[in-house]
């Protein structure tokens, strides 16, 4: 049975939503896991990991700048203020929770990171729950 319009409604536009802030998320987790791995993220770094280009990556962090995610310097490296922090935080949490749900259906590691990146952006809060629940009875189970 098809969806009121209402709910349908609301789910496109928590999906629209989610779009809008997927860049942005997967930019402040990579550039939190370069600092922990290098101590620093350098623009070319993140460019690279990204597969995106240098000018791509620098109109990216202006923007997450603007917003008060990141801190940097010209010709410096690039920082995340204690707002990019908590949203790189919970970012990678959730692709954790959906990496570790998708391995305990037995995917293999690579399947699990390509697929957990895009699902960890439009999983609900709910639904991550109940993930990391079935992920531990798995895992009990096996």
């Amino acid at each position: 049975m098809p969806l009121p319009a209402a709910d349908r409604a609301a789910a496109f536009r928590k999906t629209r939503e989610a779009h809008l802030t997927e860049v942005a998320e997967d930019y402040v987790e990579l550039i939190g896991d370069l600092i922990a791995a290098e101590g620093e993220a350098r623009l070319t770094d993140i460019a690279e990991r990204l597969g995106v280009s240098q000018a791509t990556a620098s109109k990216v962090i202006a923007r997450l700048r603007r917003d008060g995610l990141v801190e940097n310097k010209r010709y410096r490296a690039i920082f995340l203020t204690d707002r990019g922090k908590a949203i790189a935080d919970a970012s990678r949490e959730r692709h954790r929770i959906v990496f570790e749900f998708l391995i305990a259906l037995g995917l293999d590691e690579a399947v699990a990171h390509a697929d957990s990146e895009g699902i960890e952006h439009h999983v609900s809060e709910v639904t991550l729950g109940k993930l990391g629940e079935l992920t531990d009875r798995l895992r009990a189970a096996s």
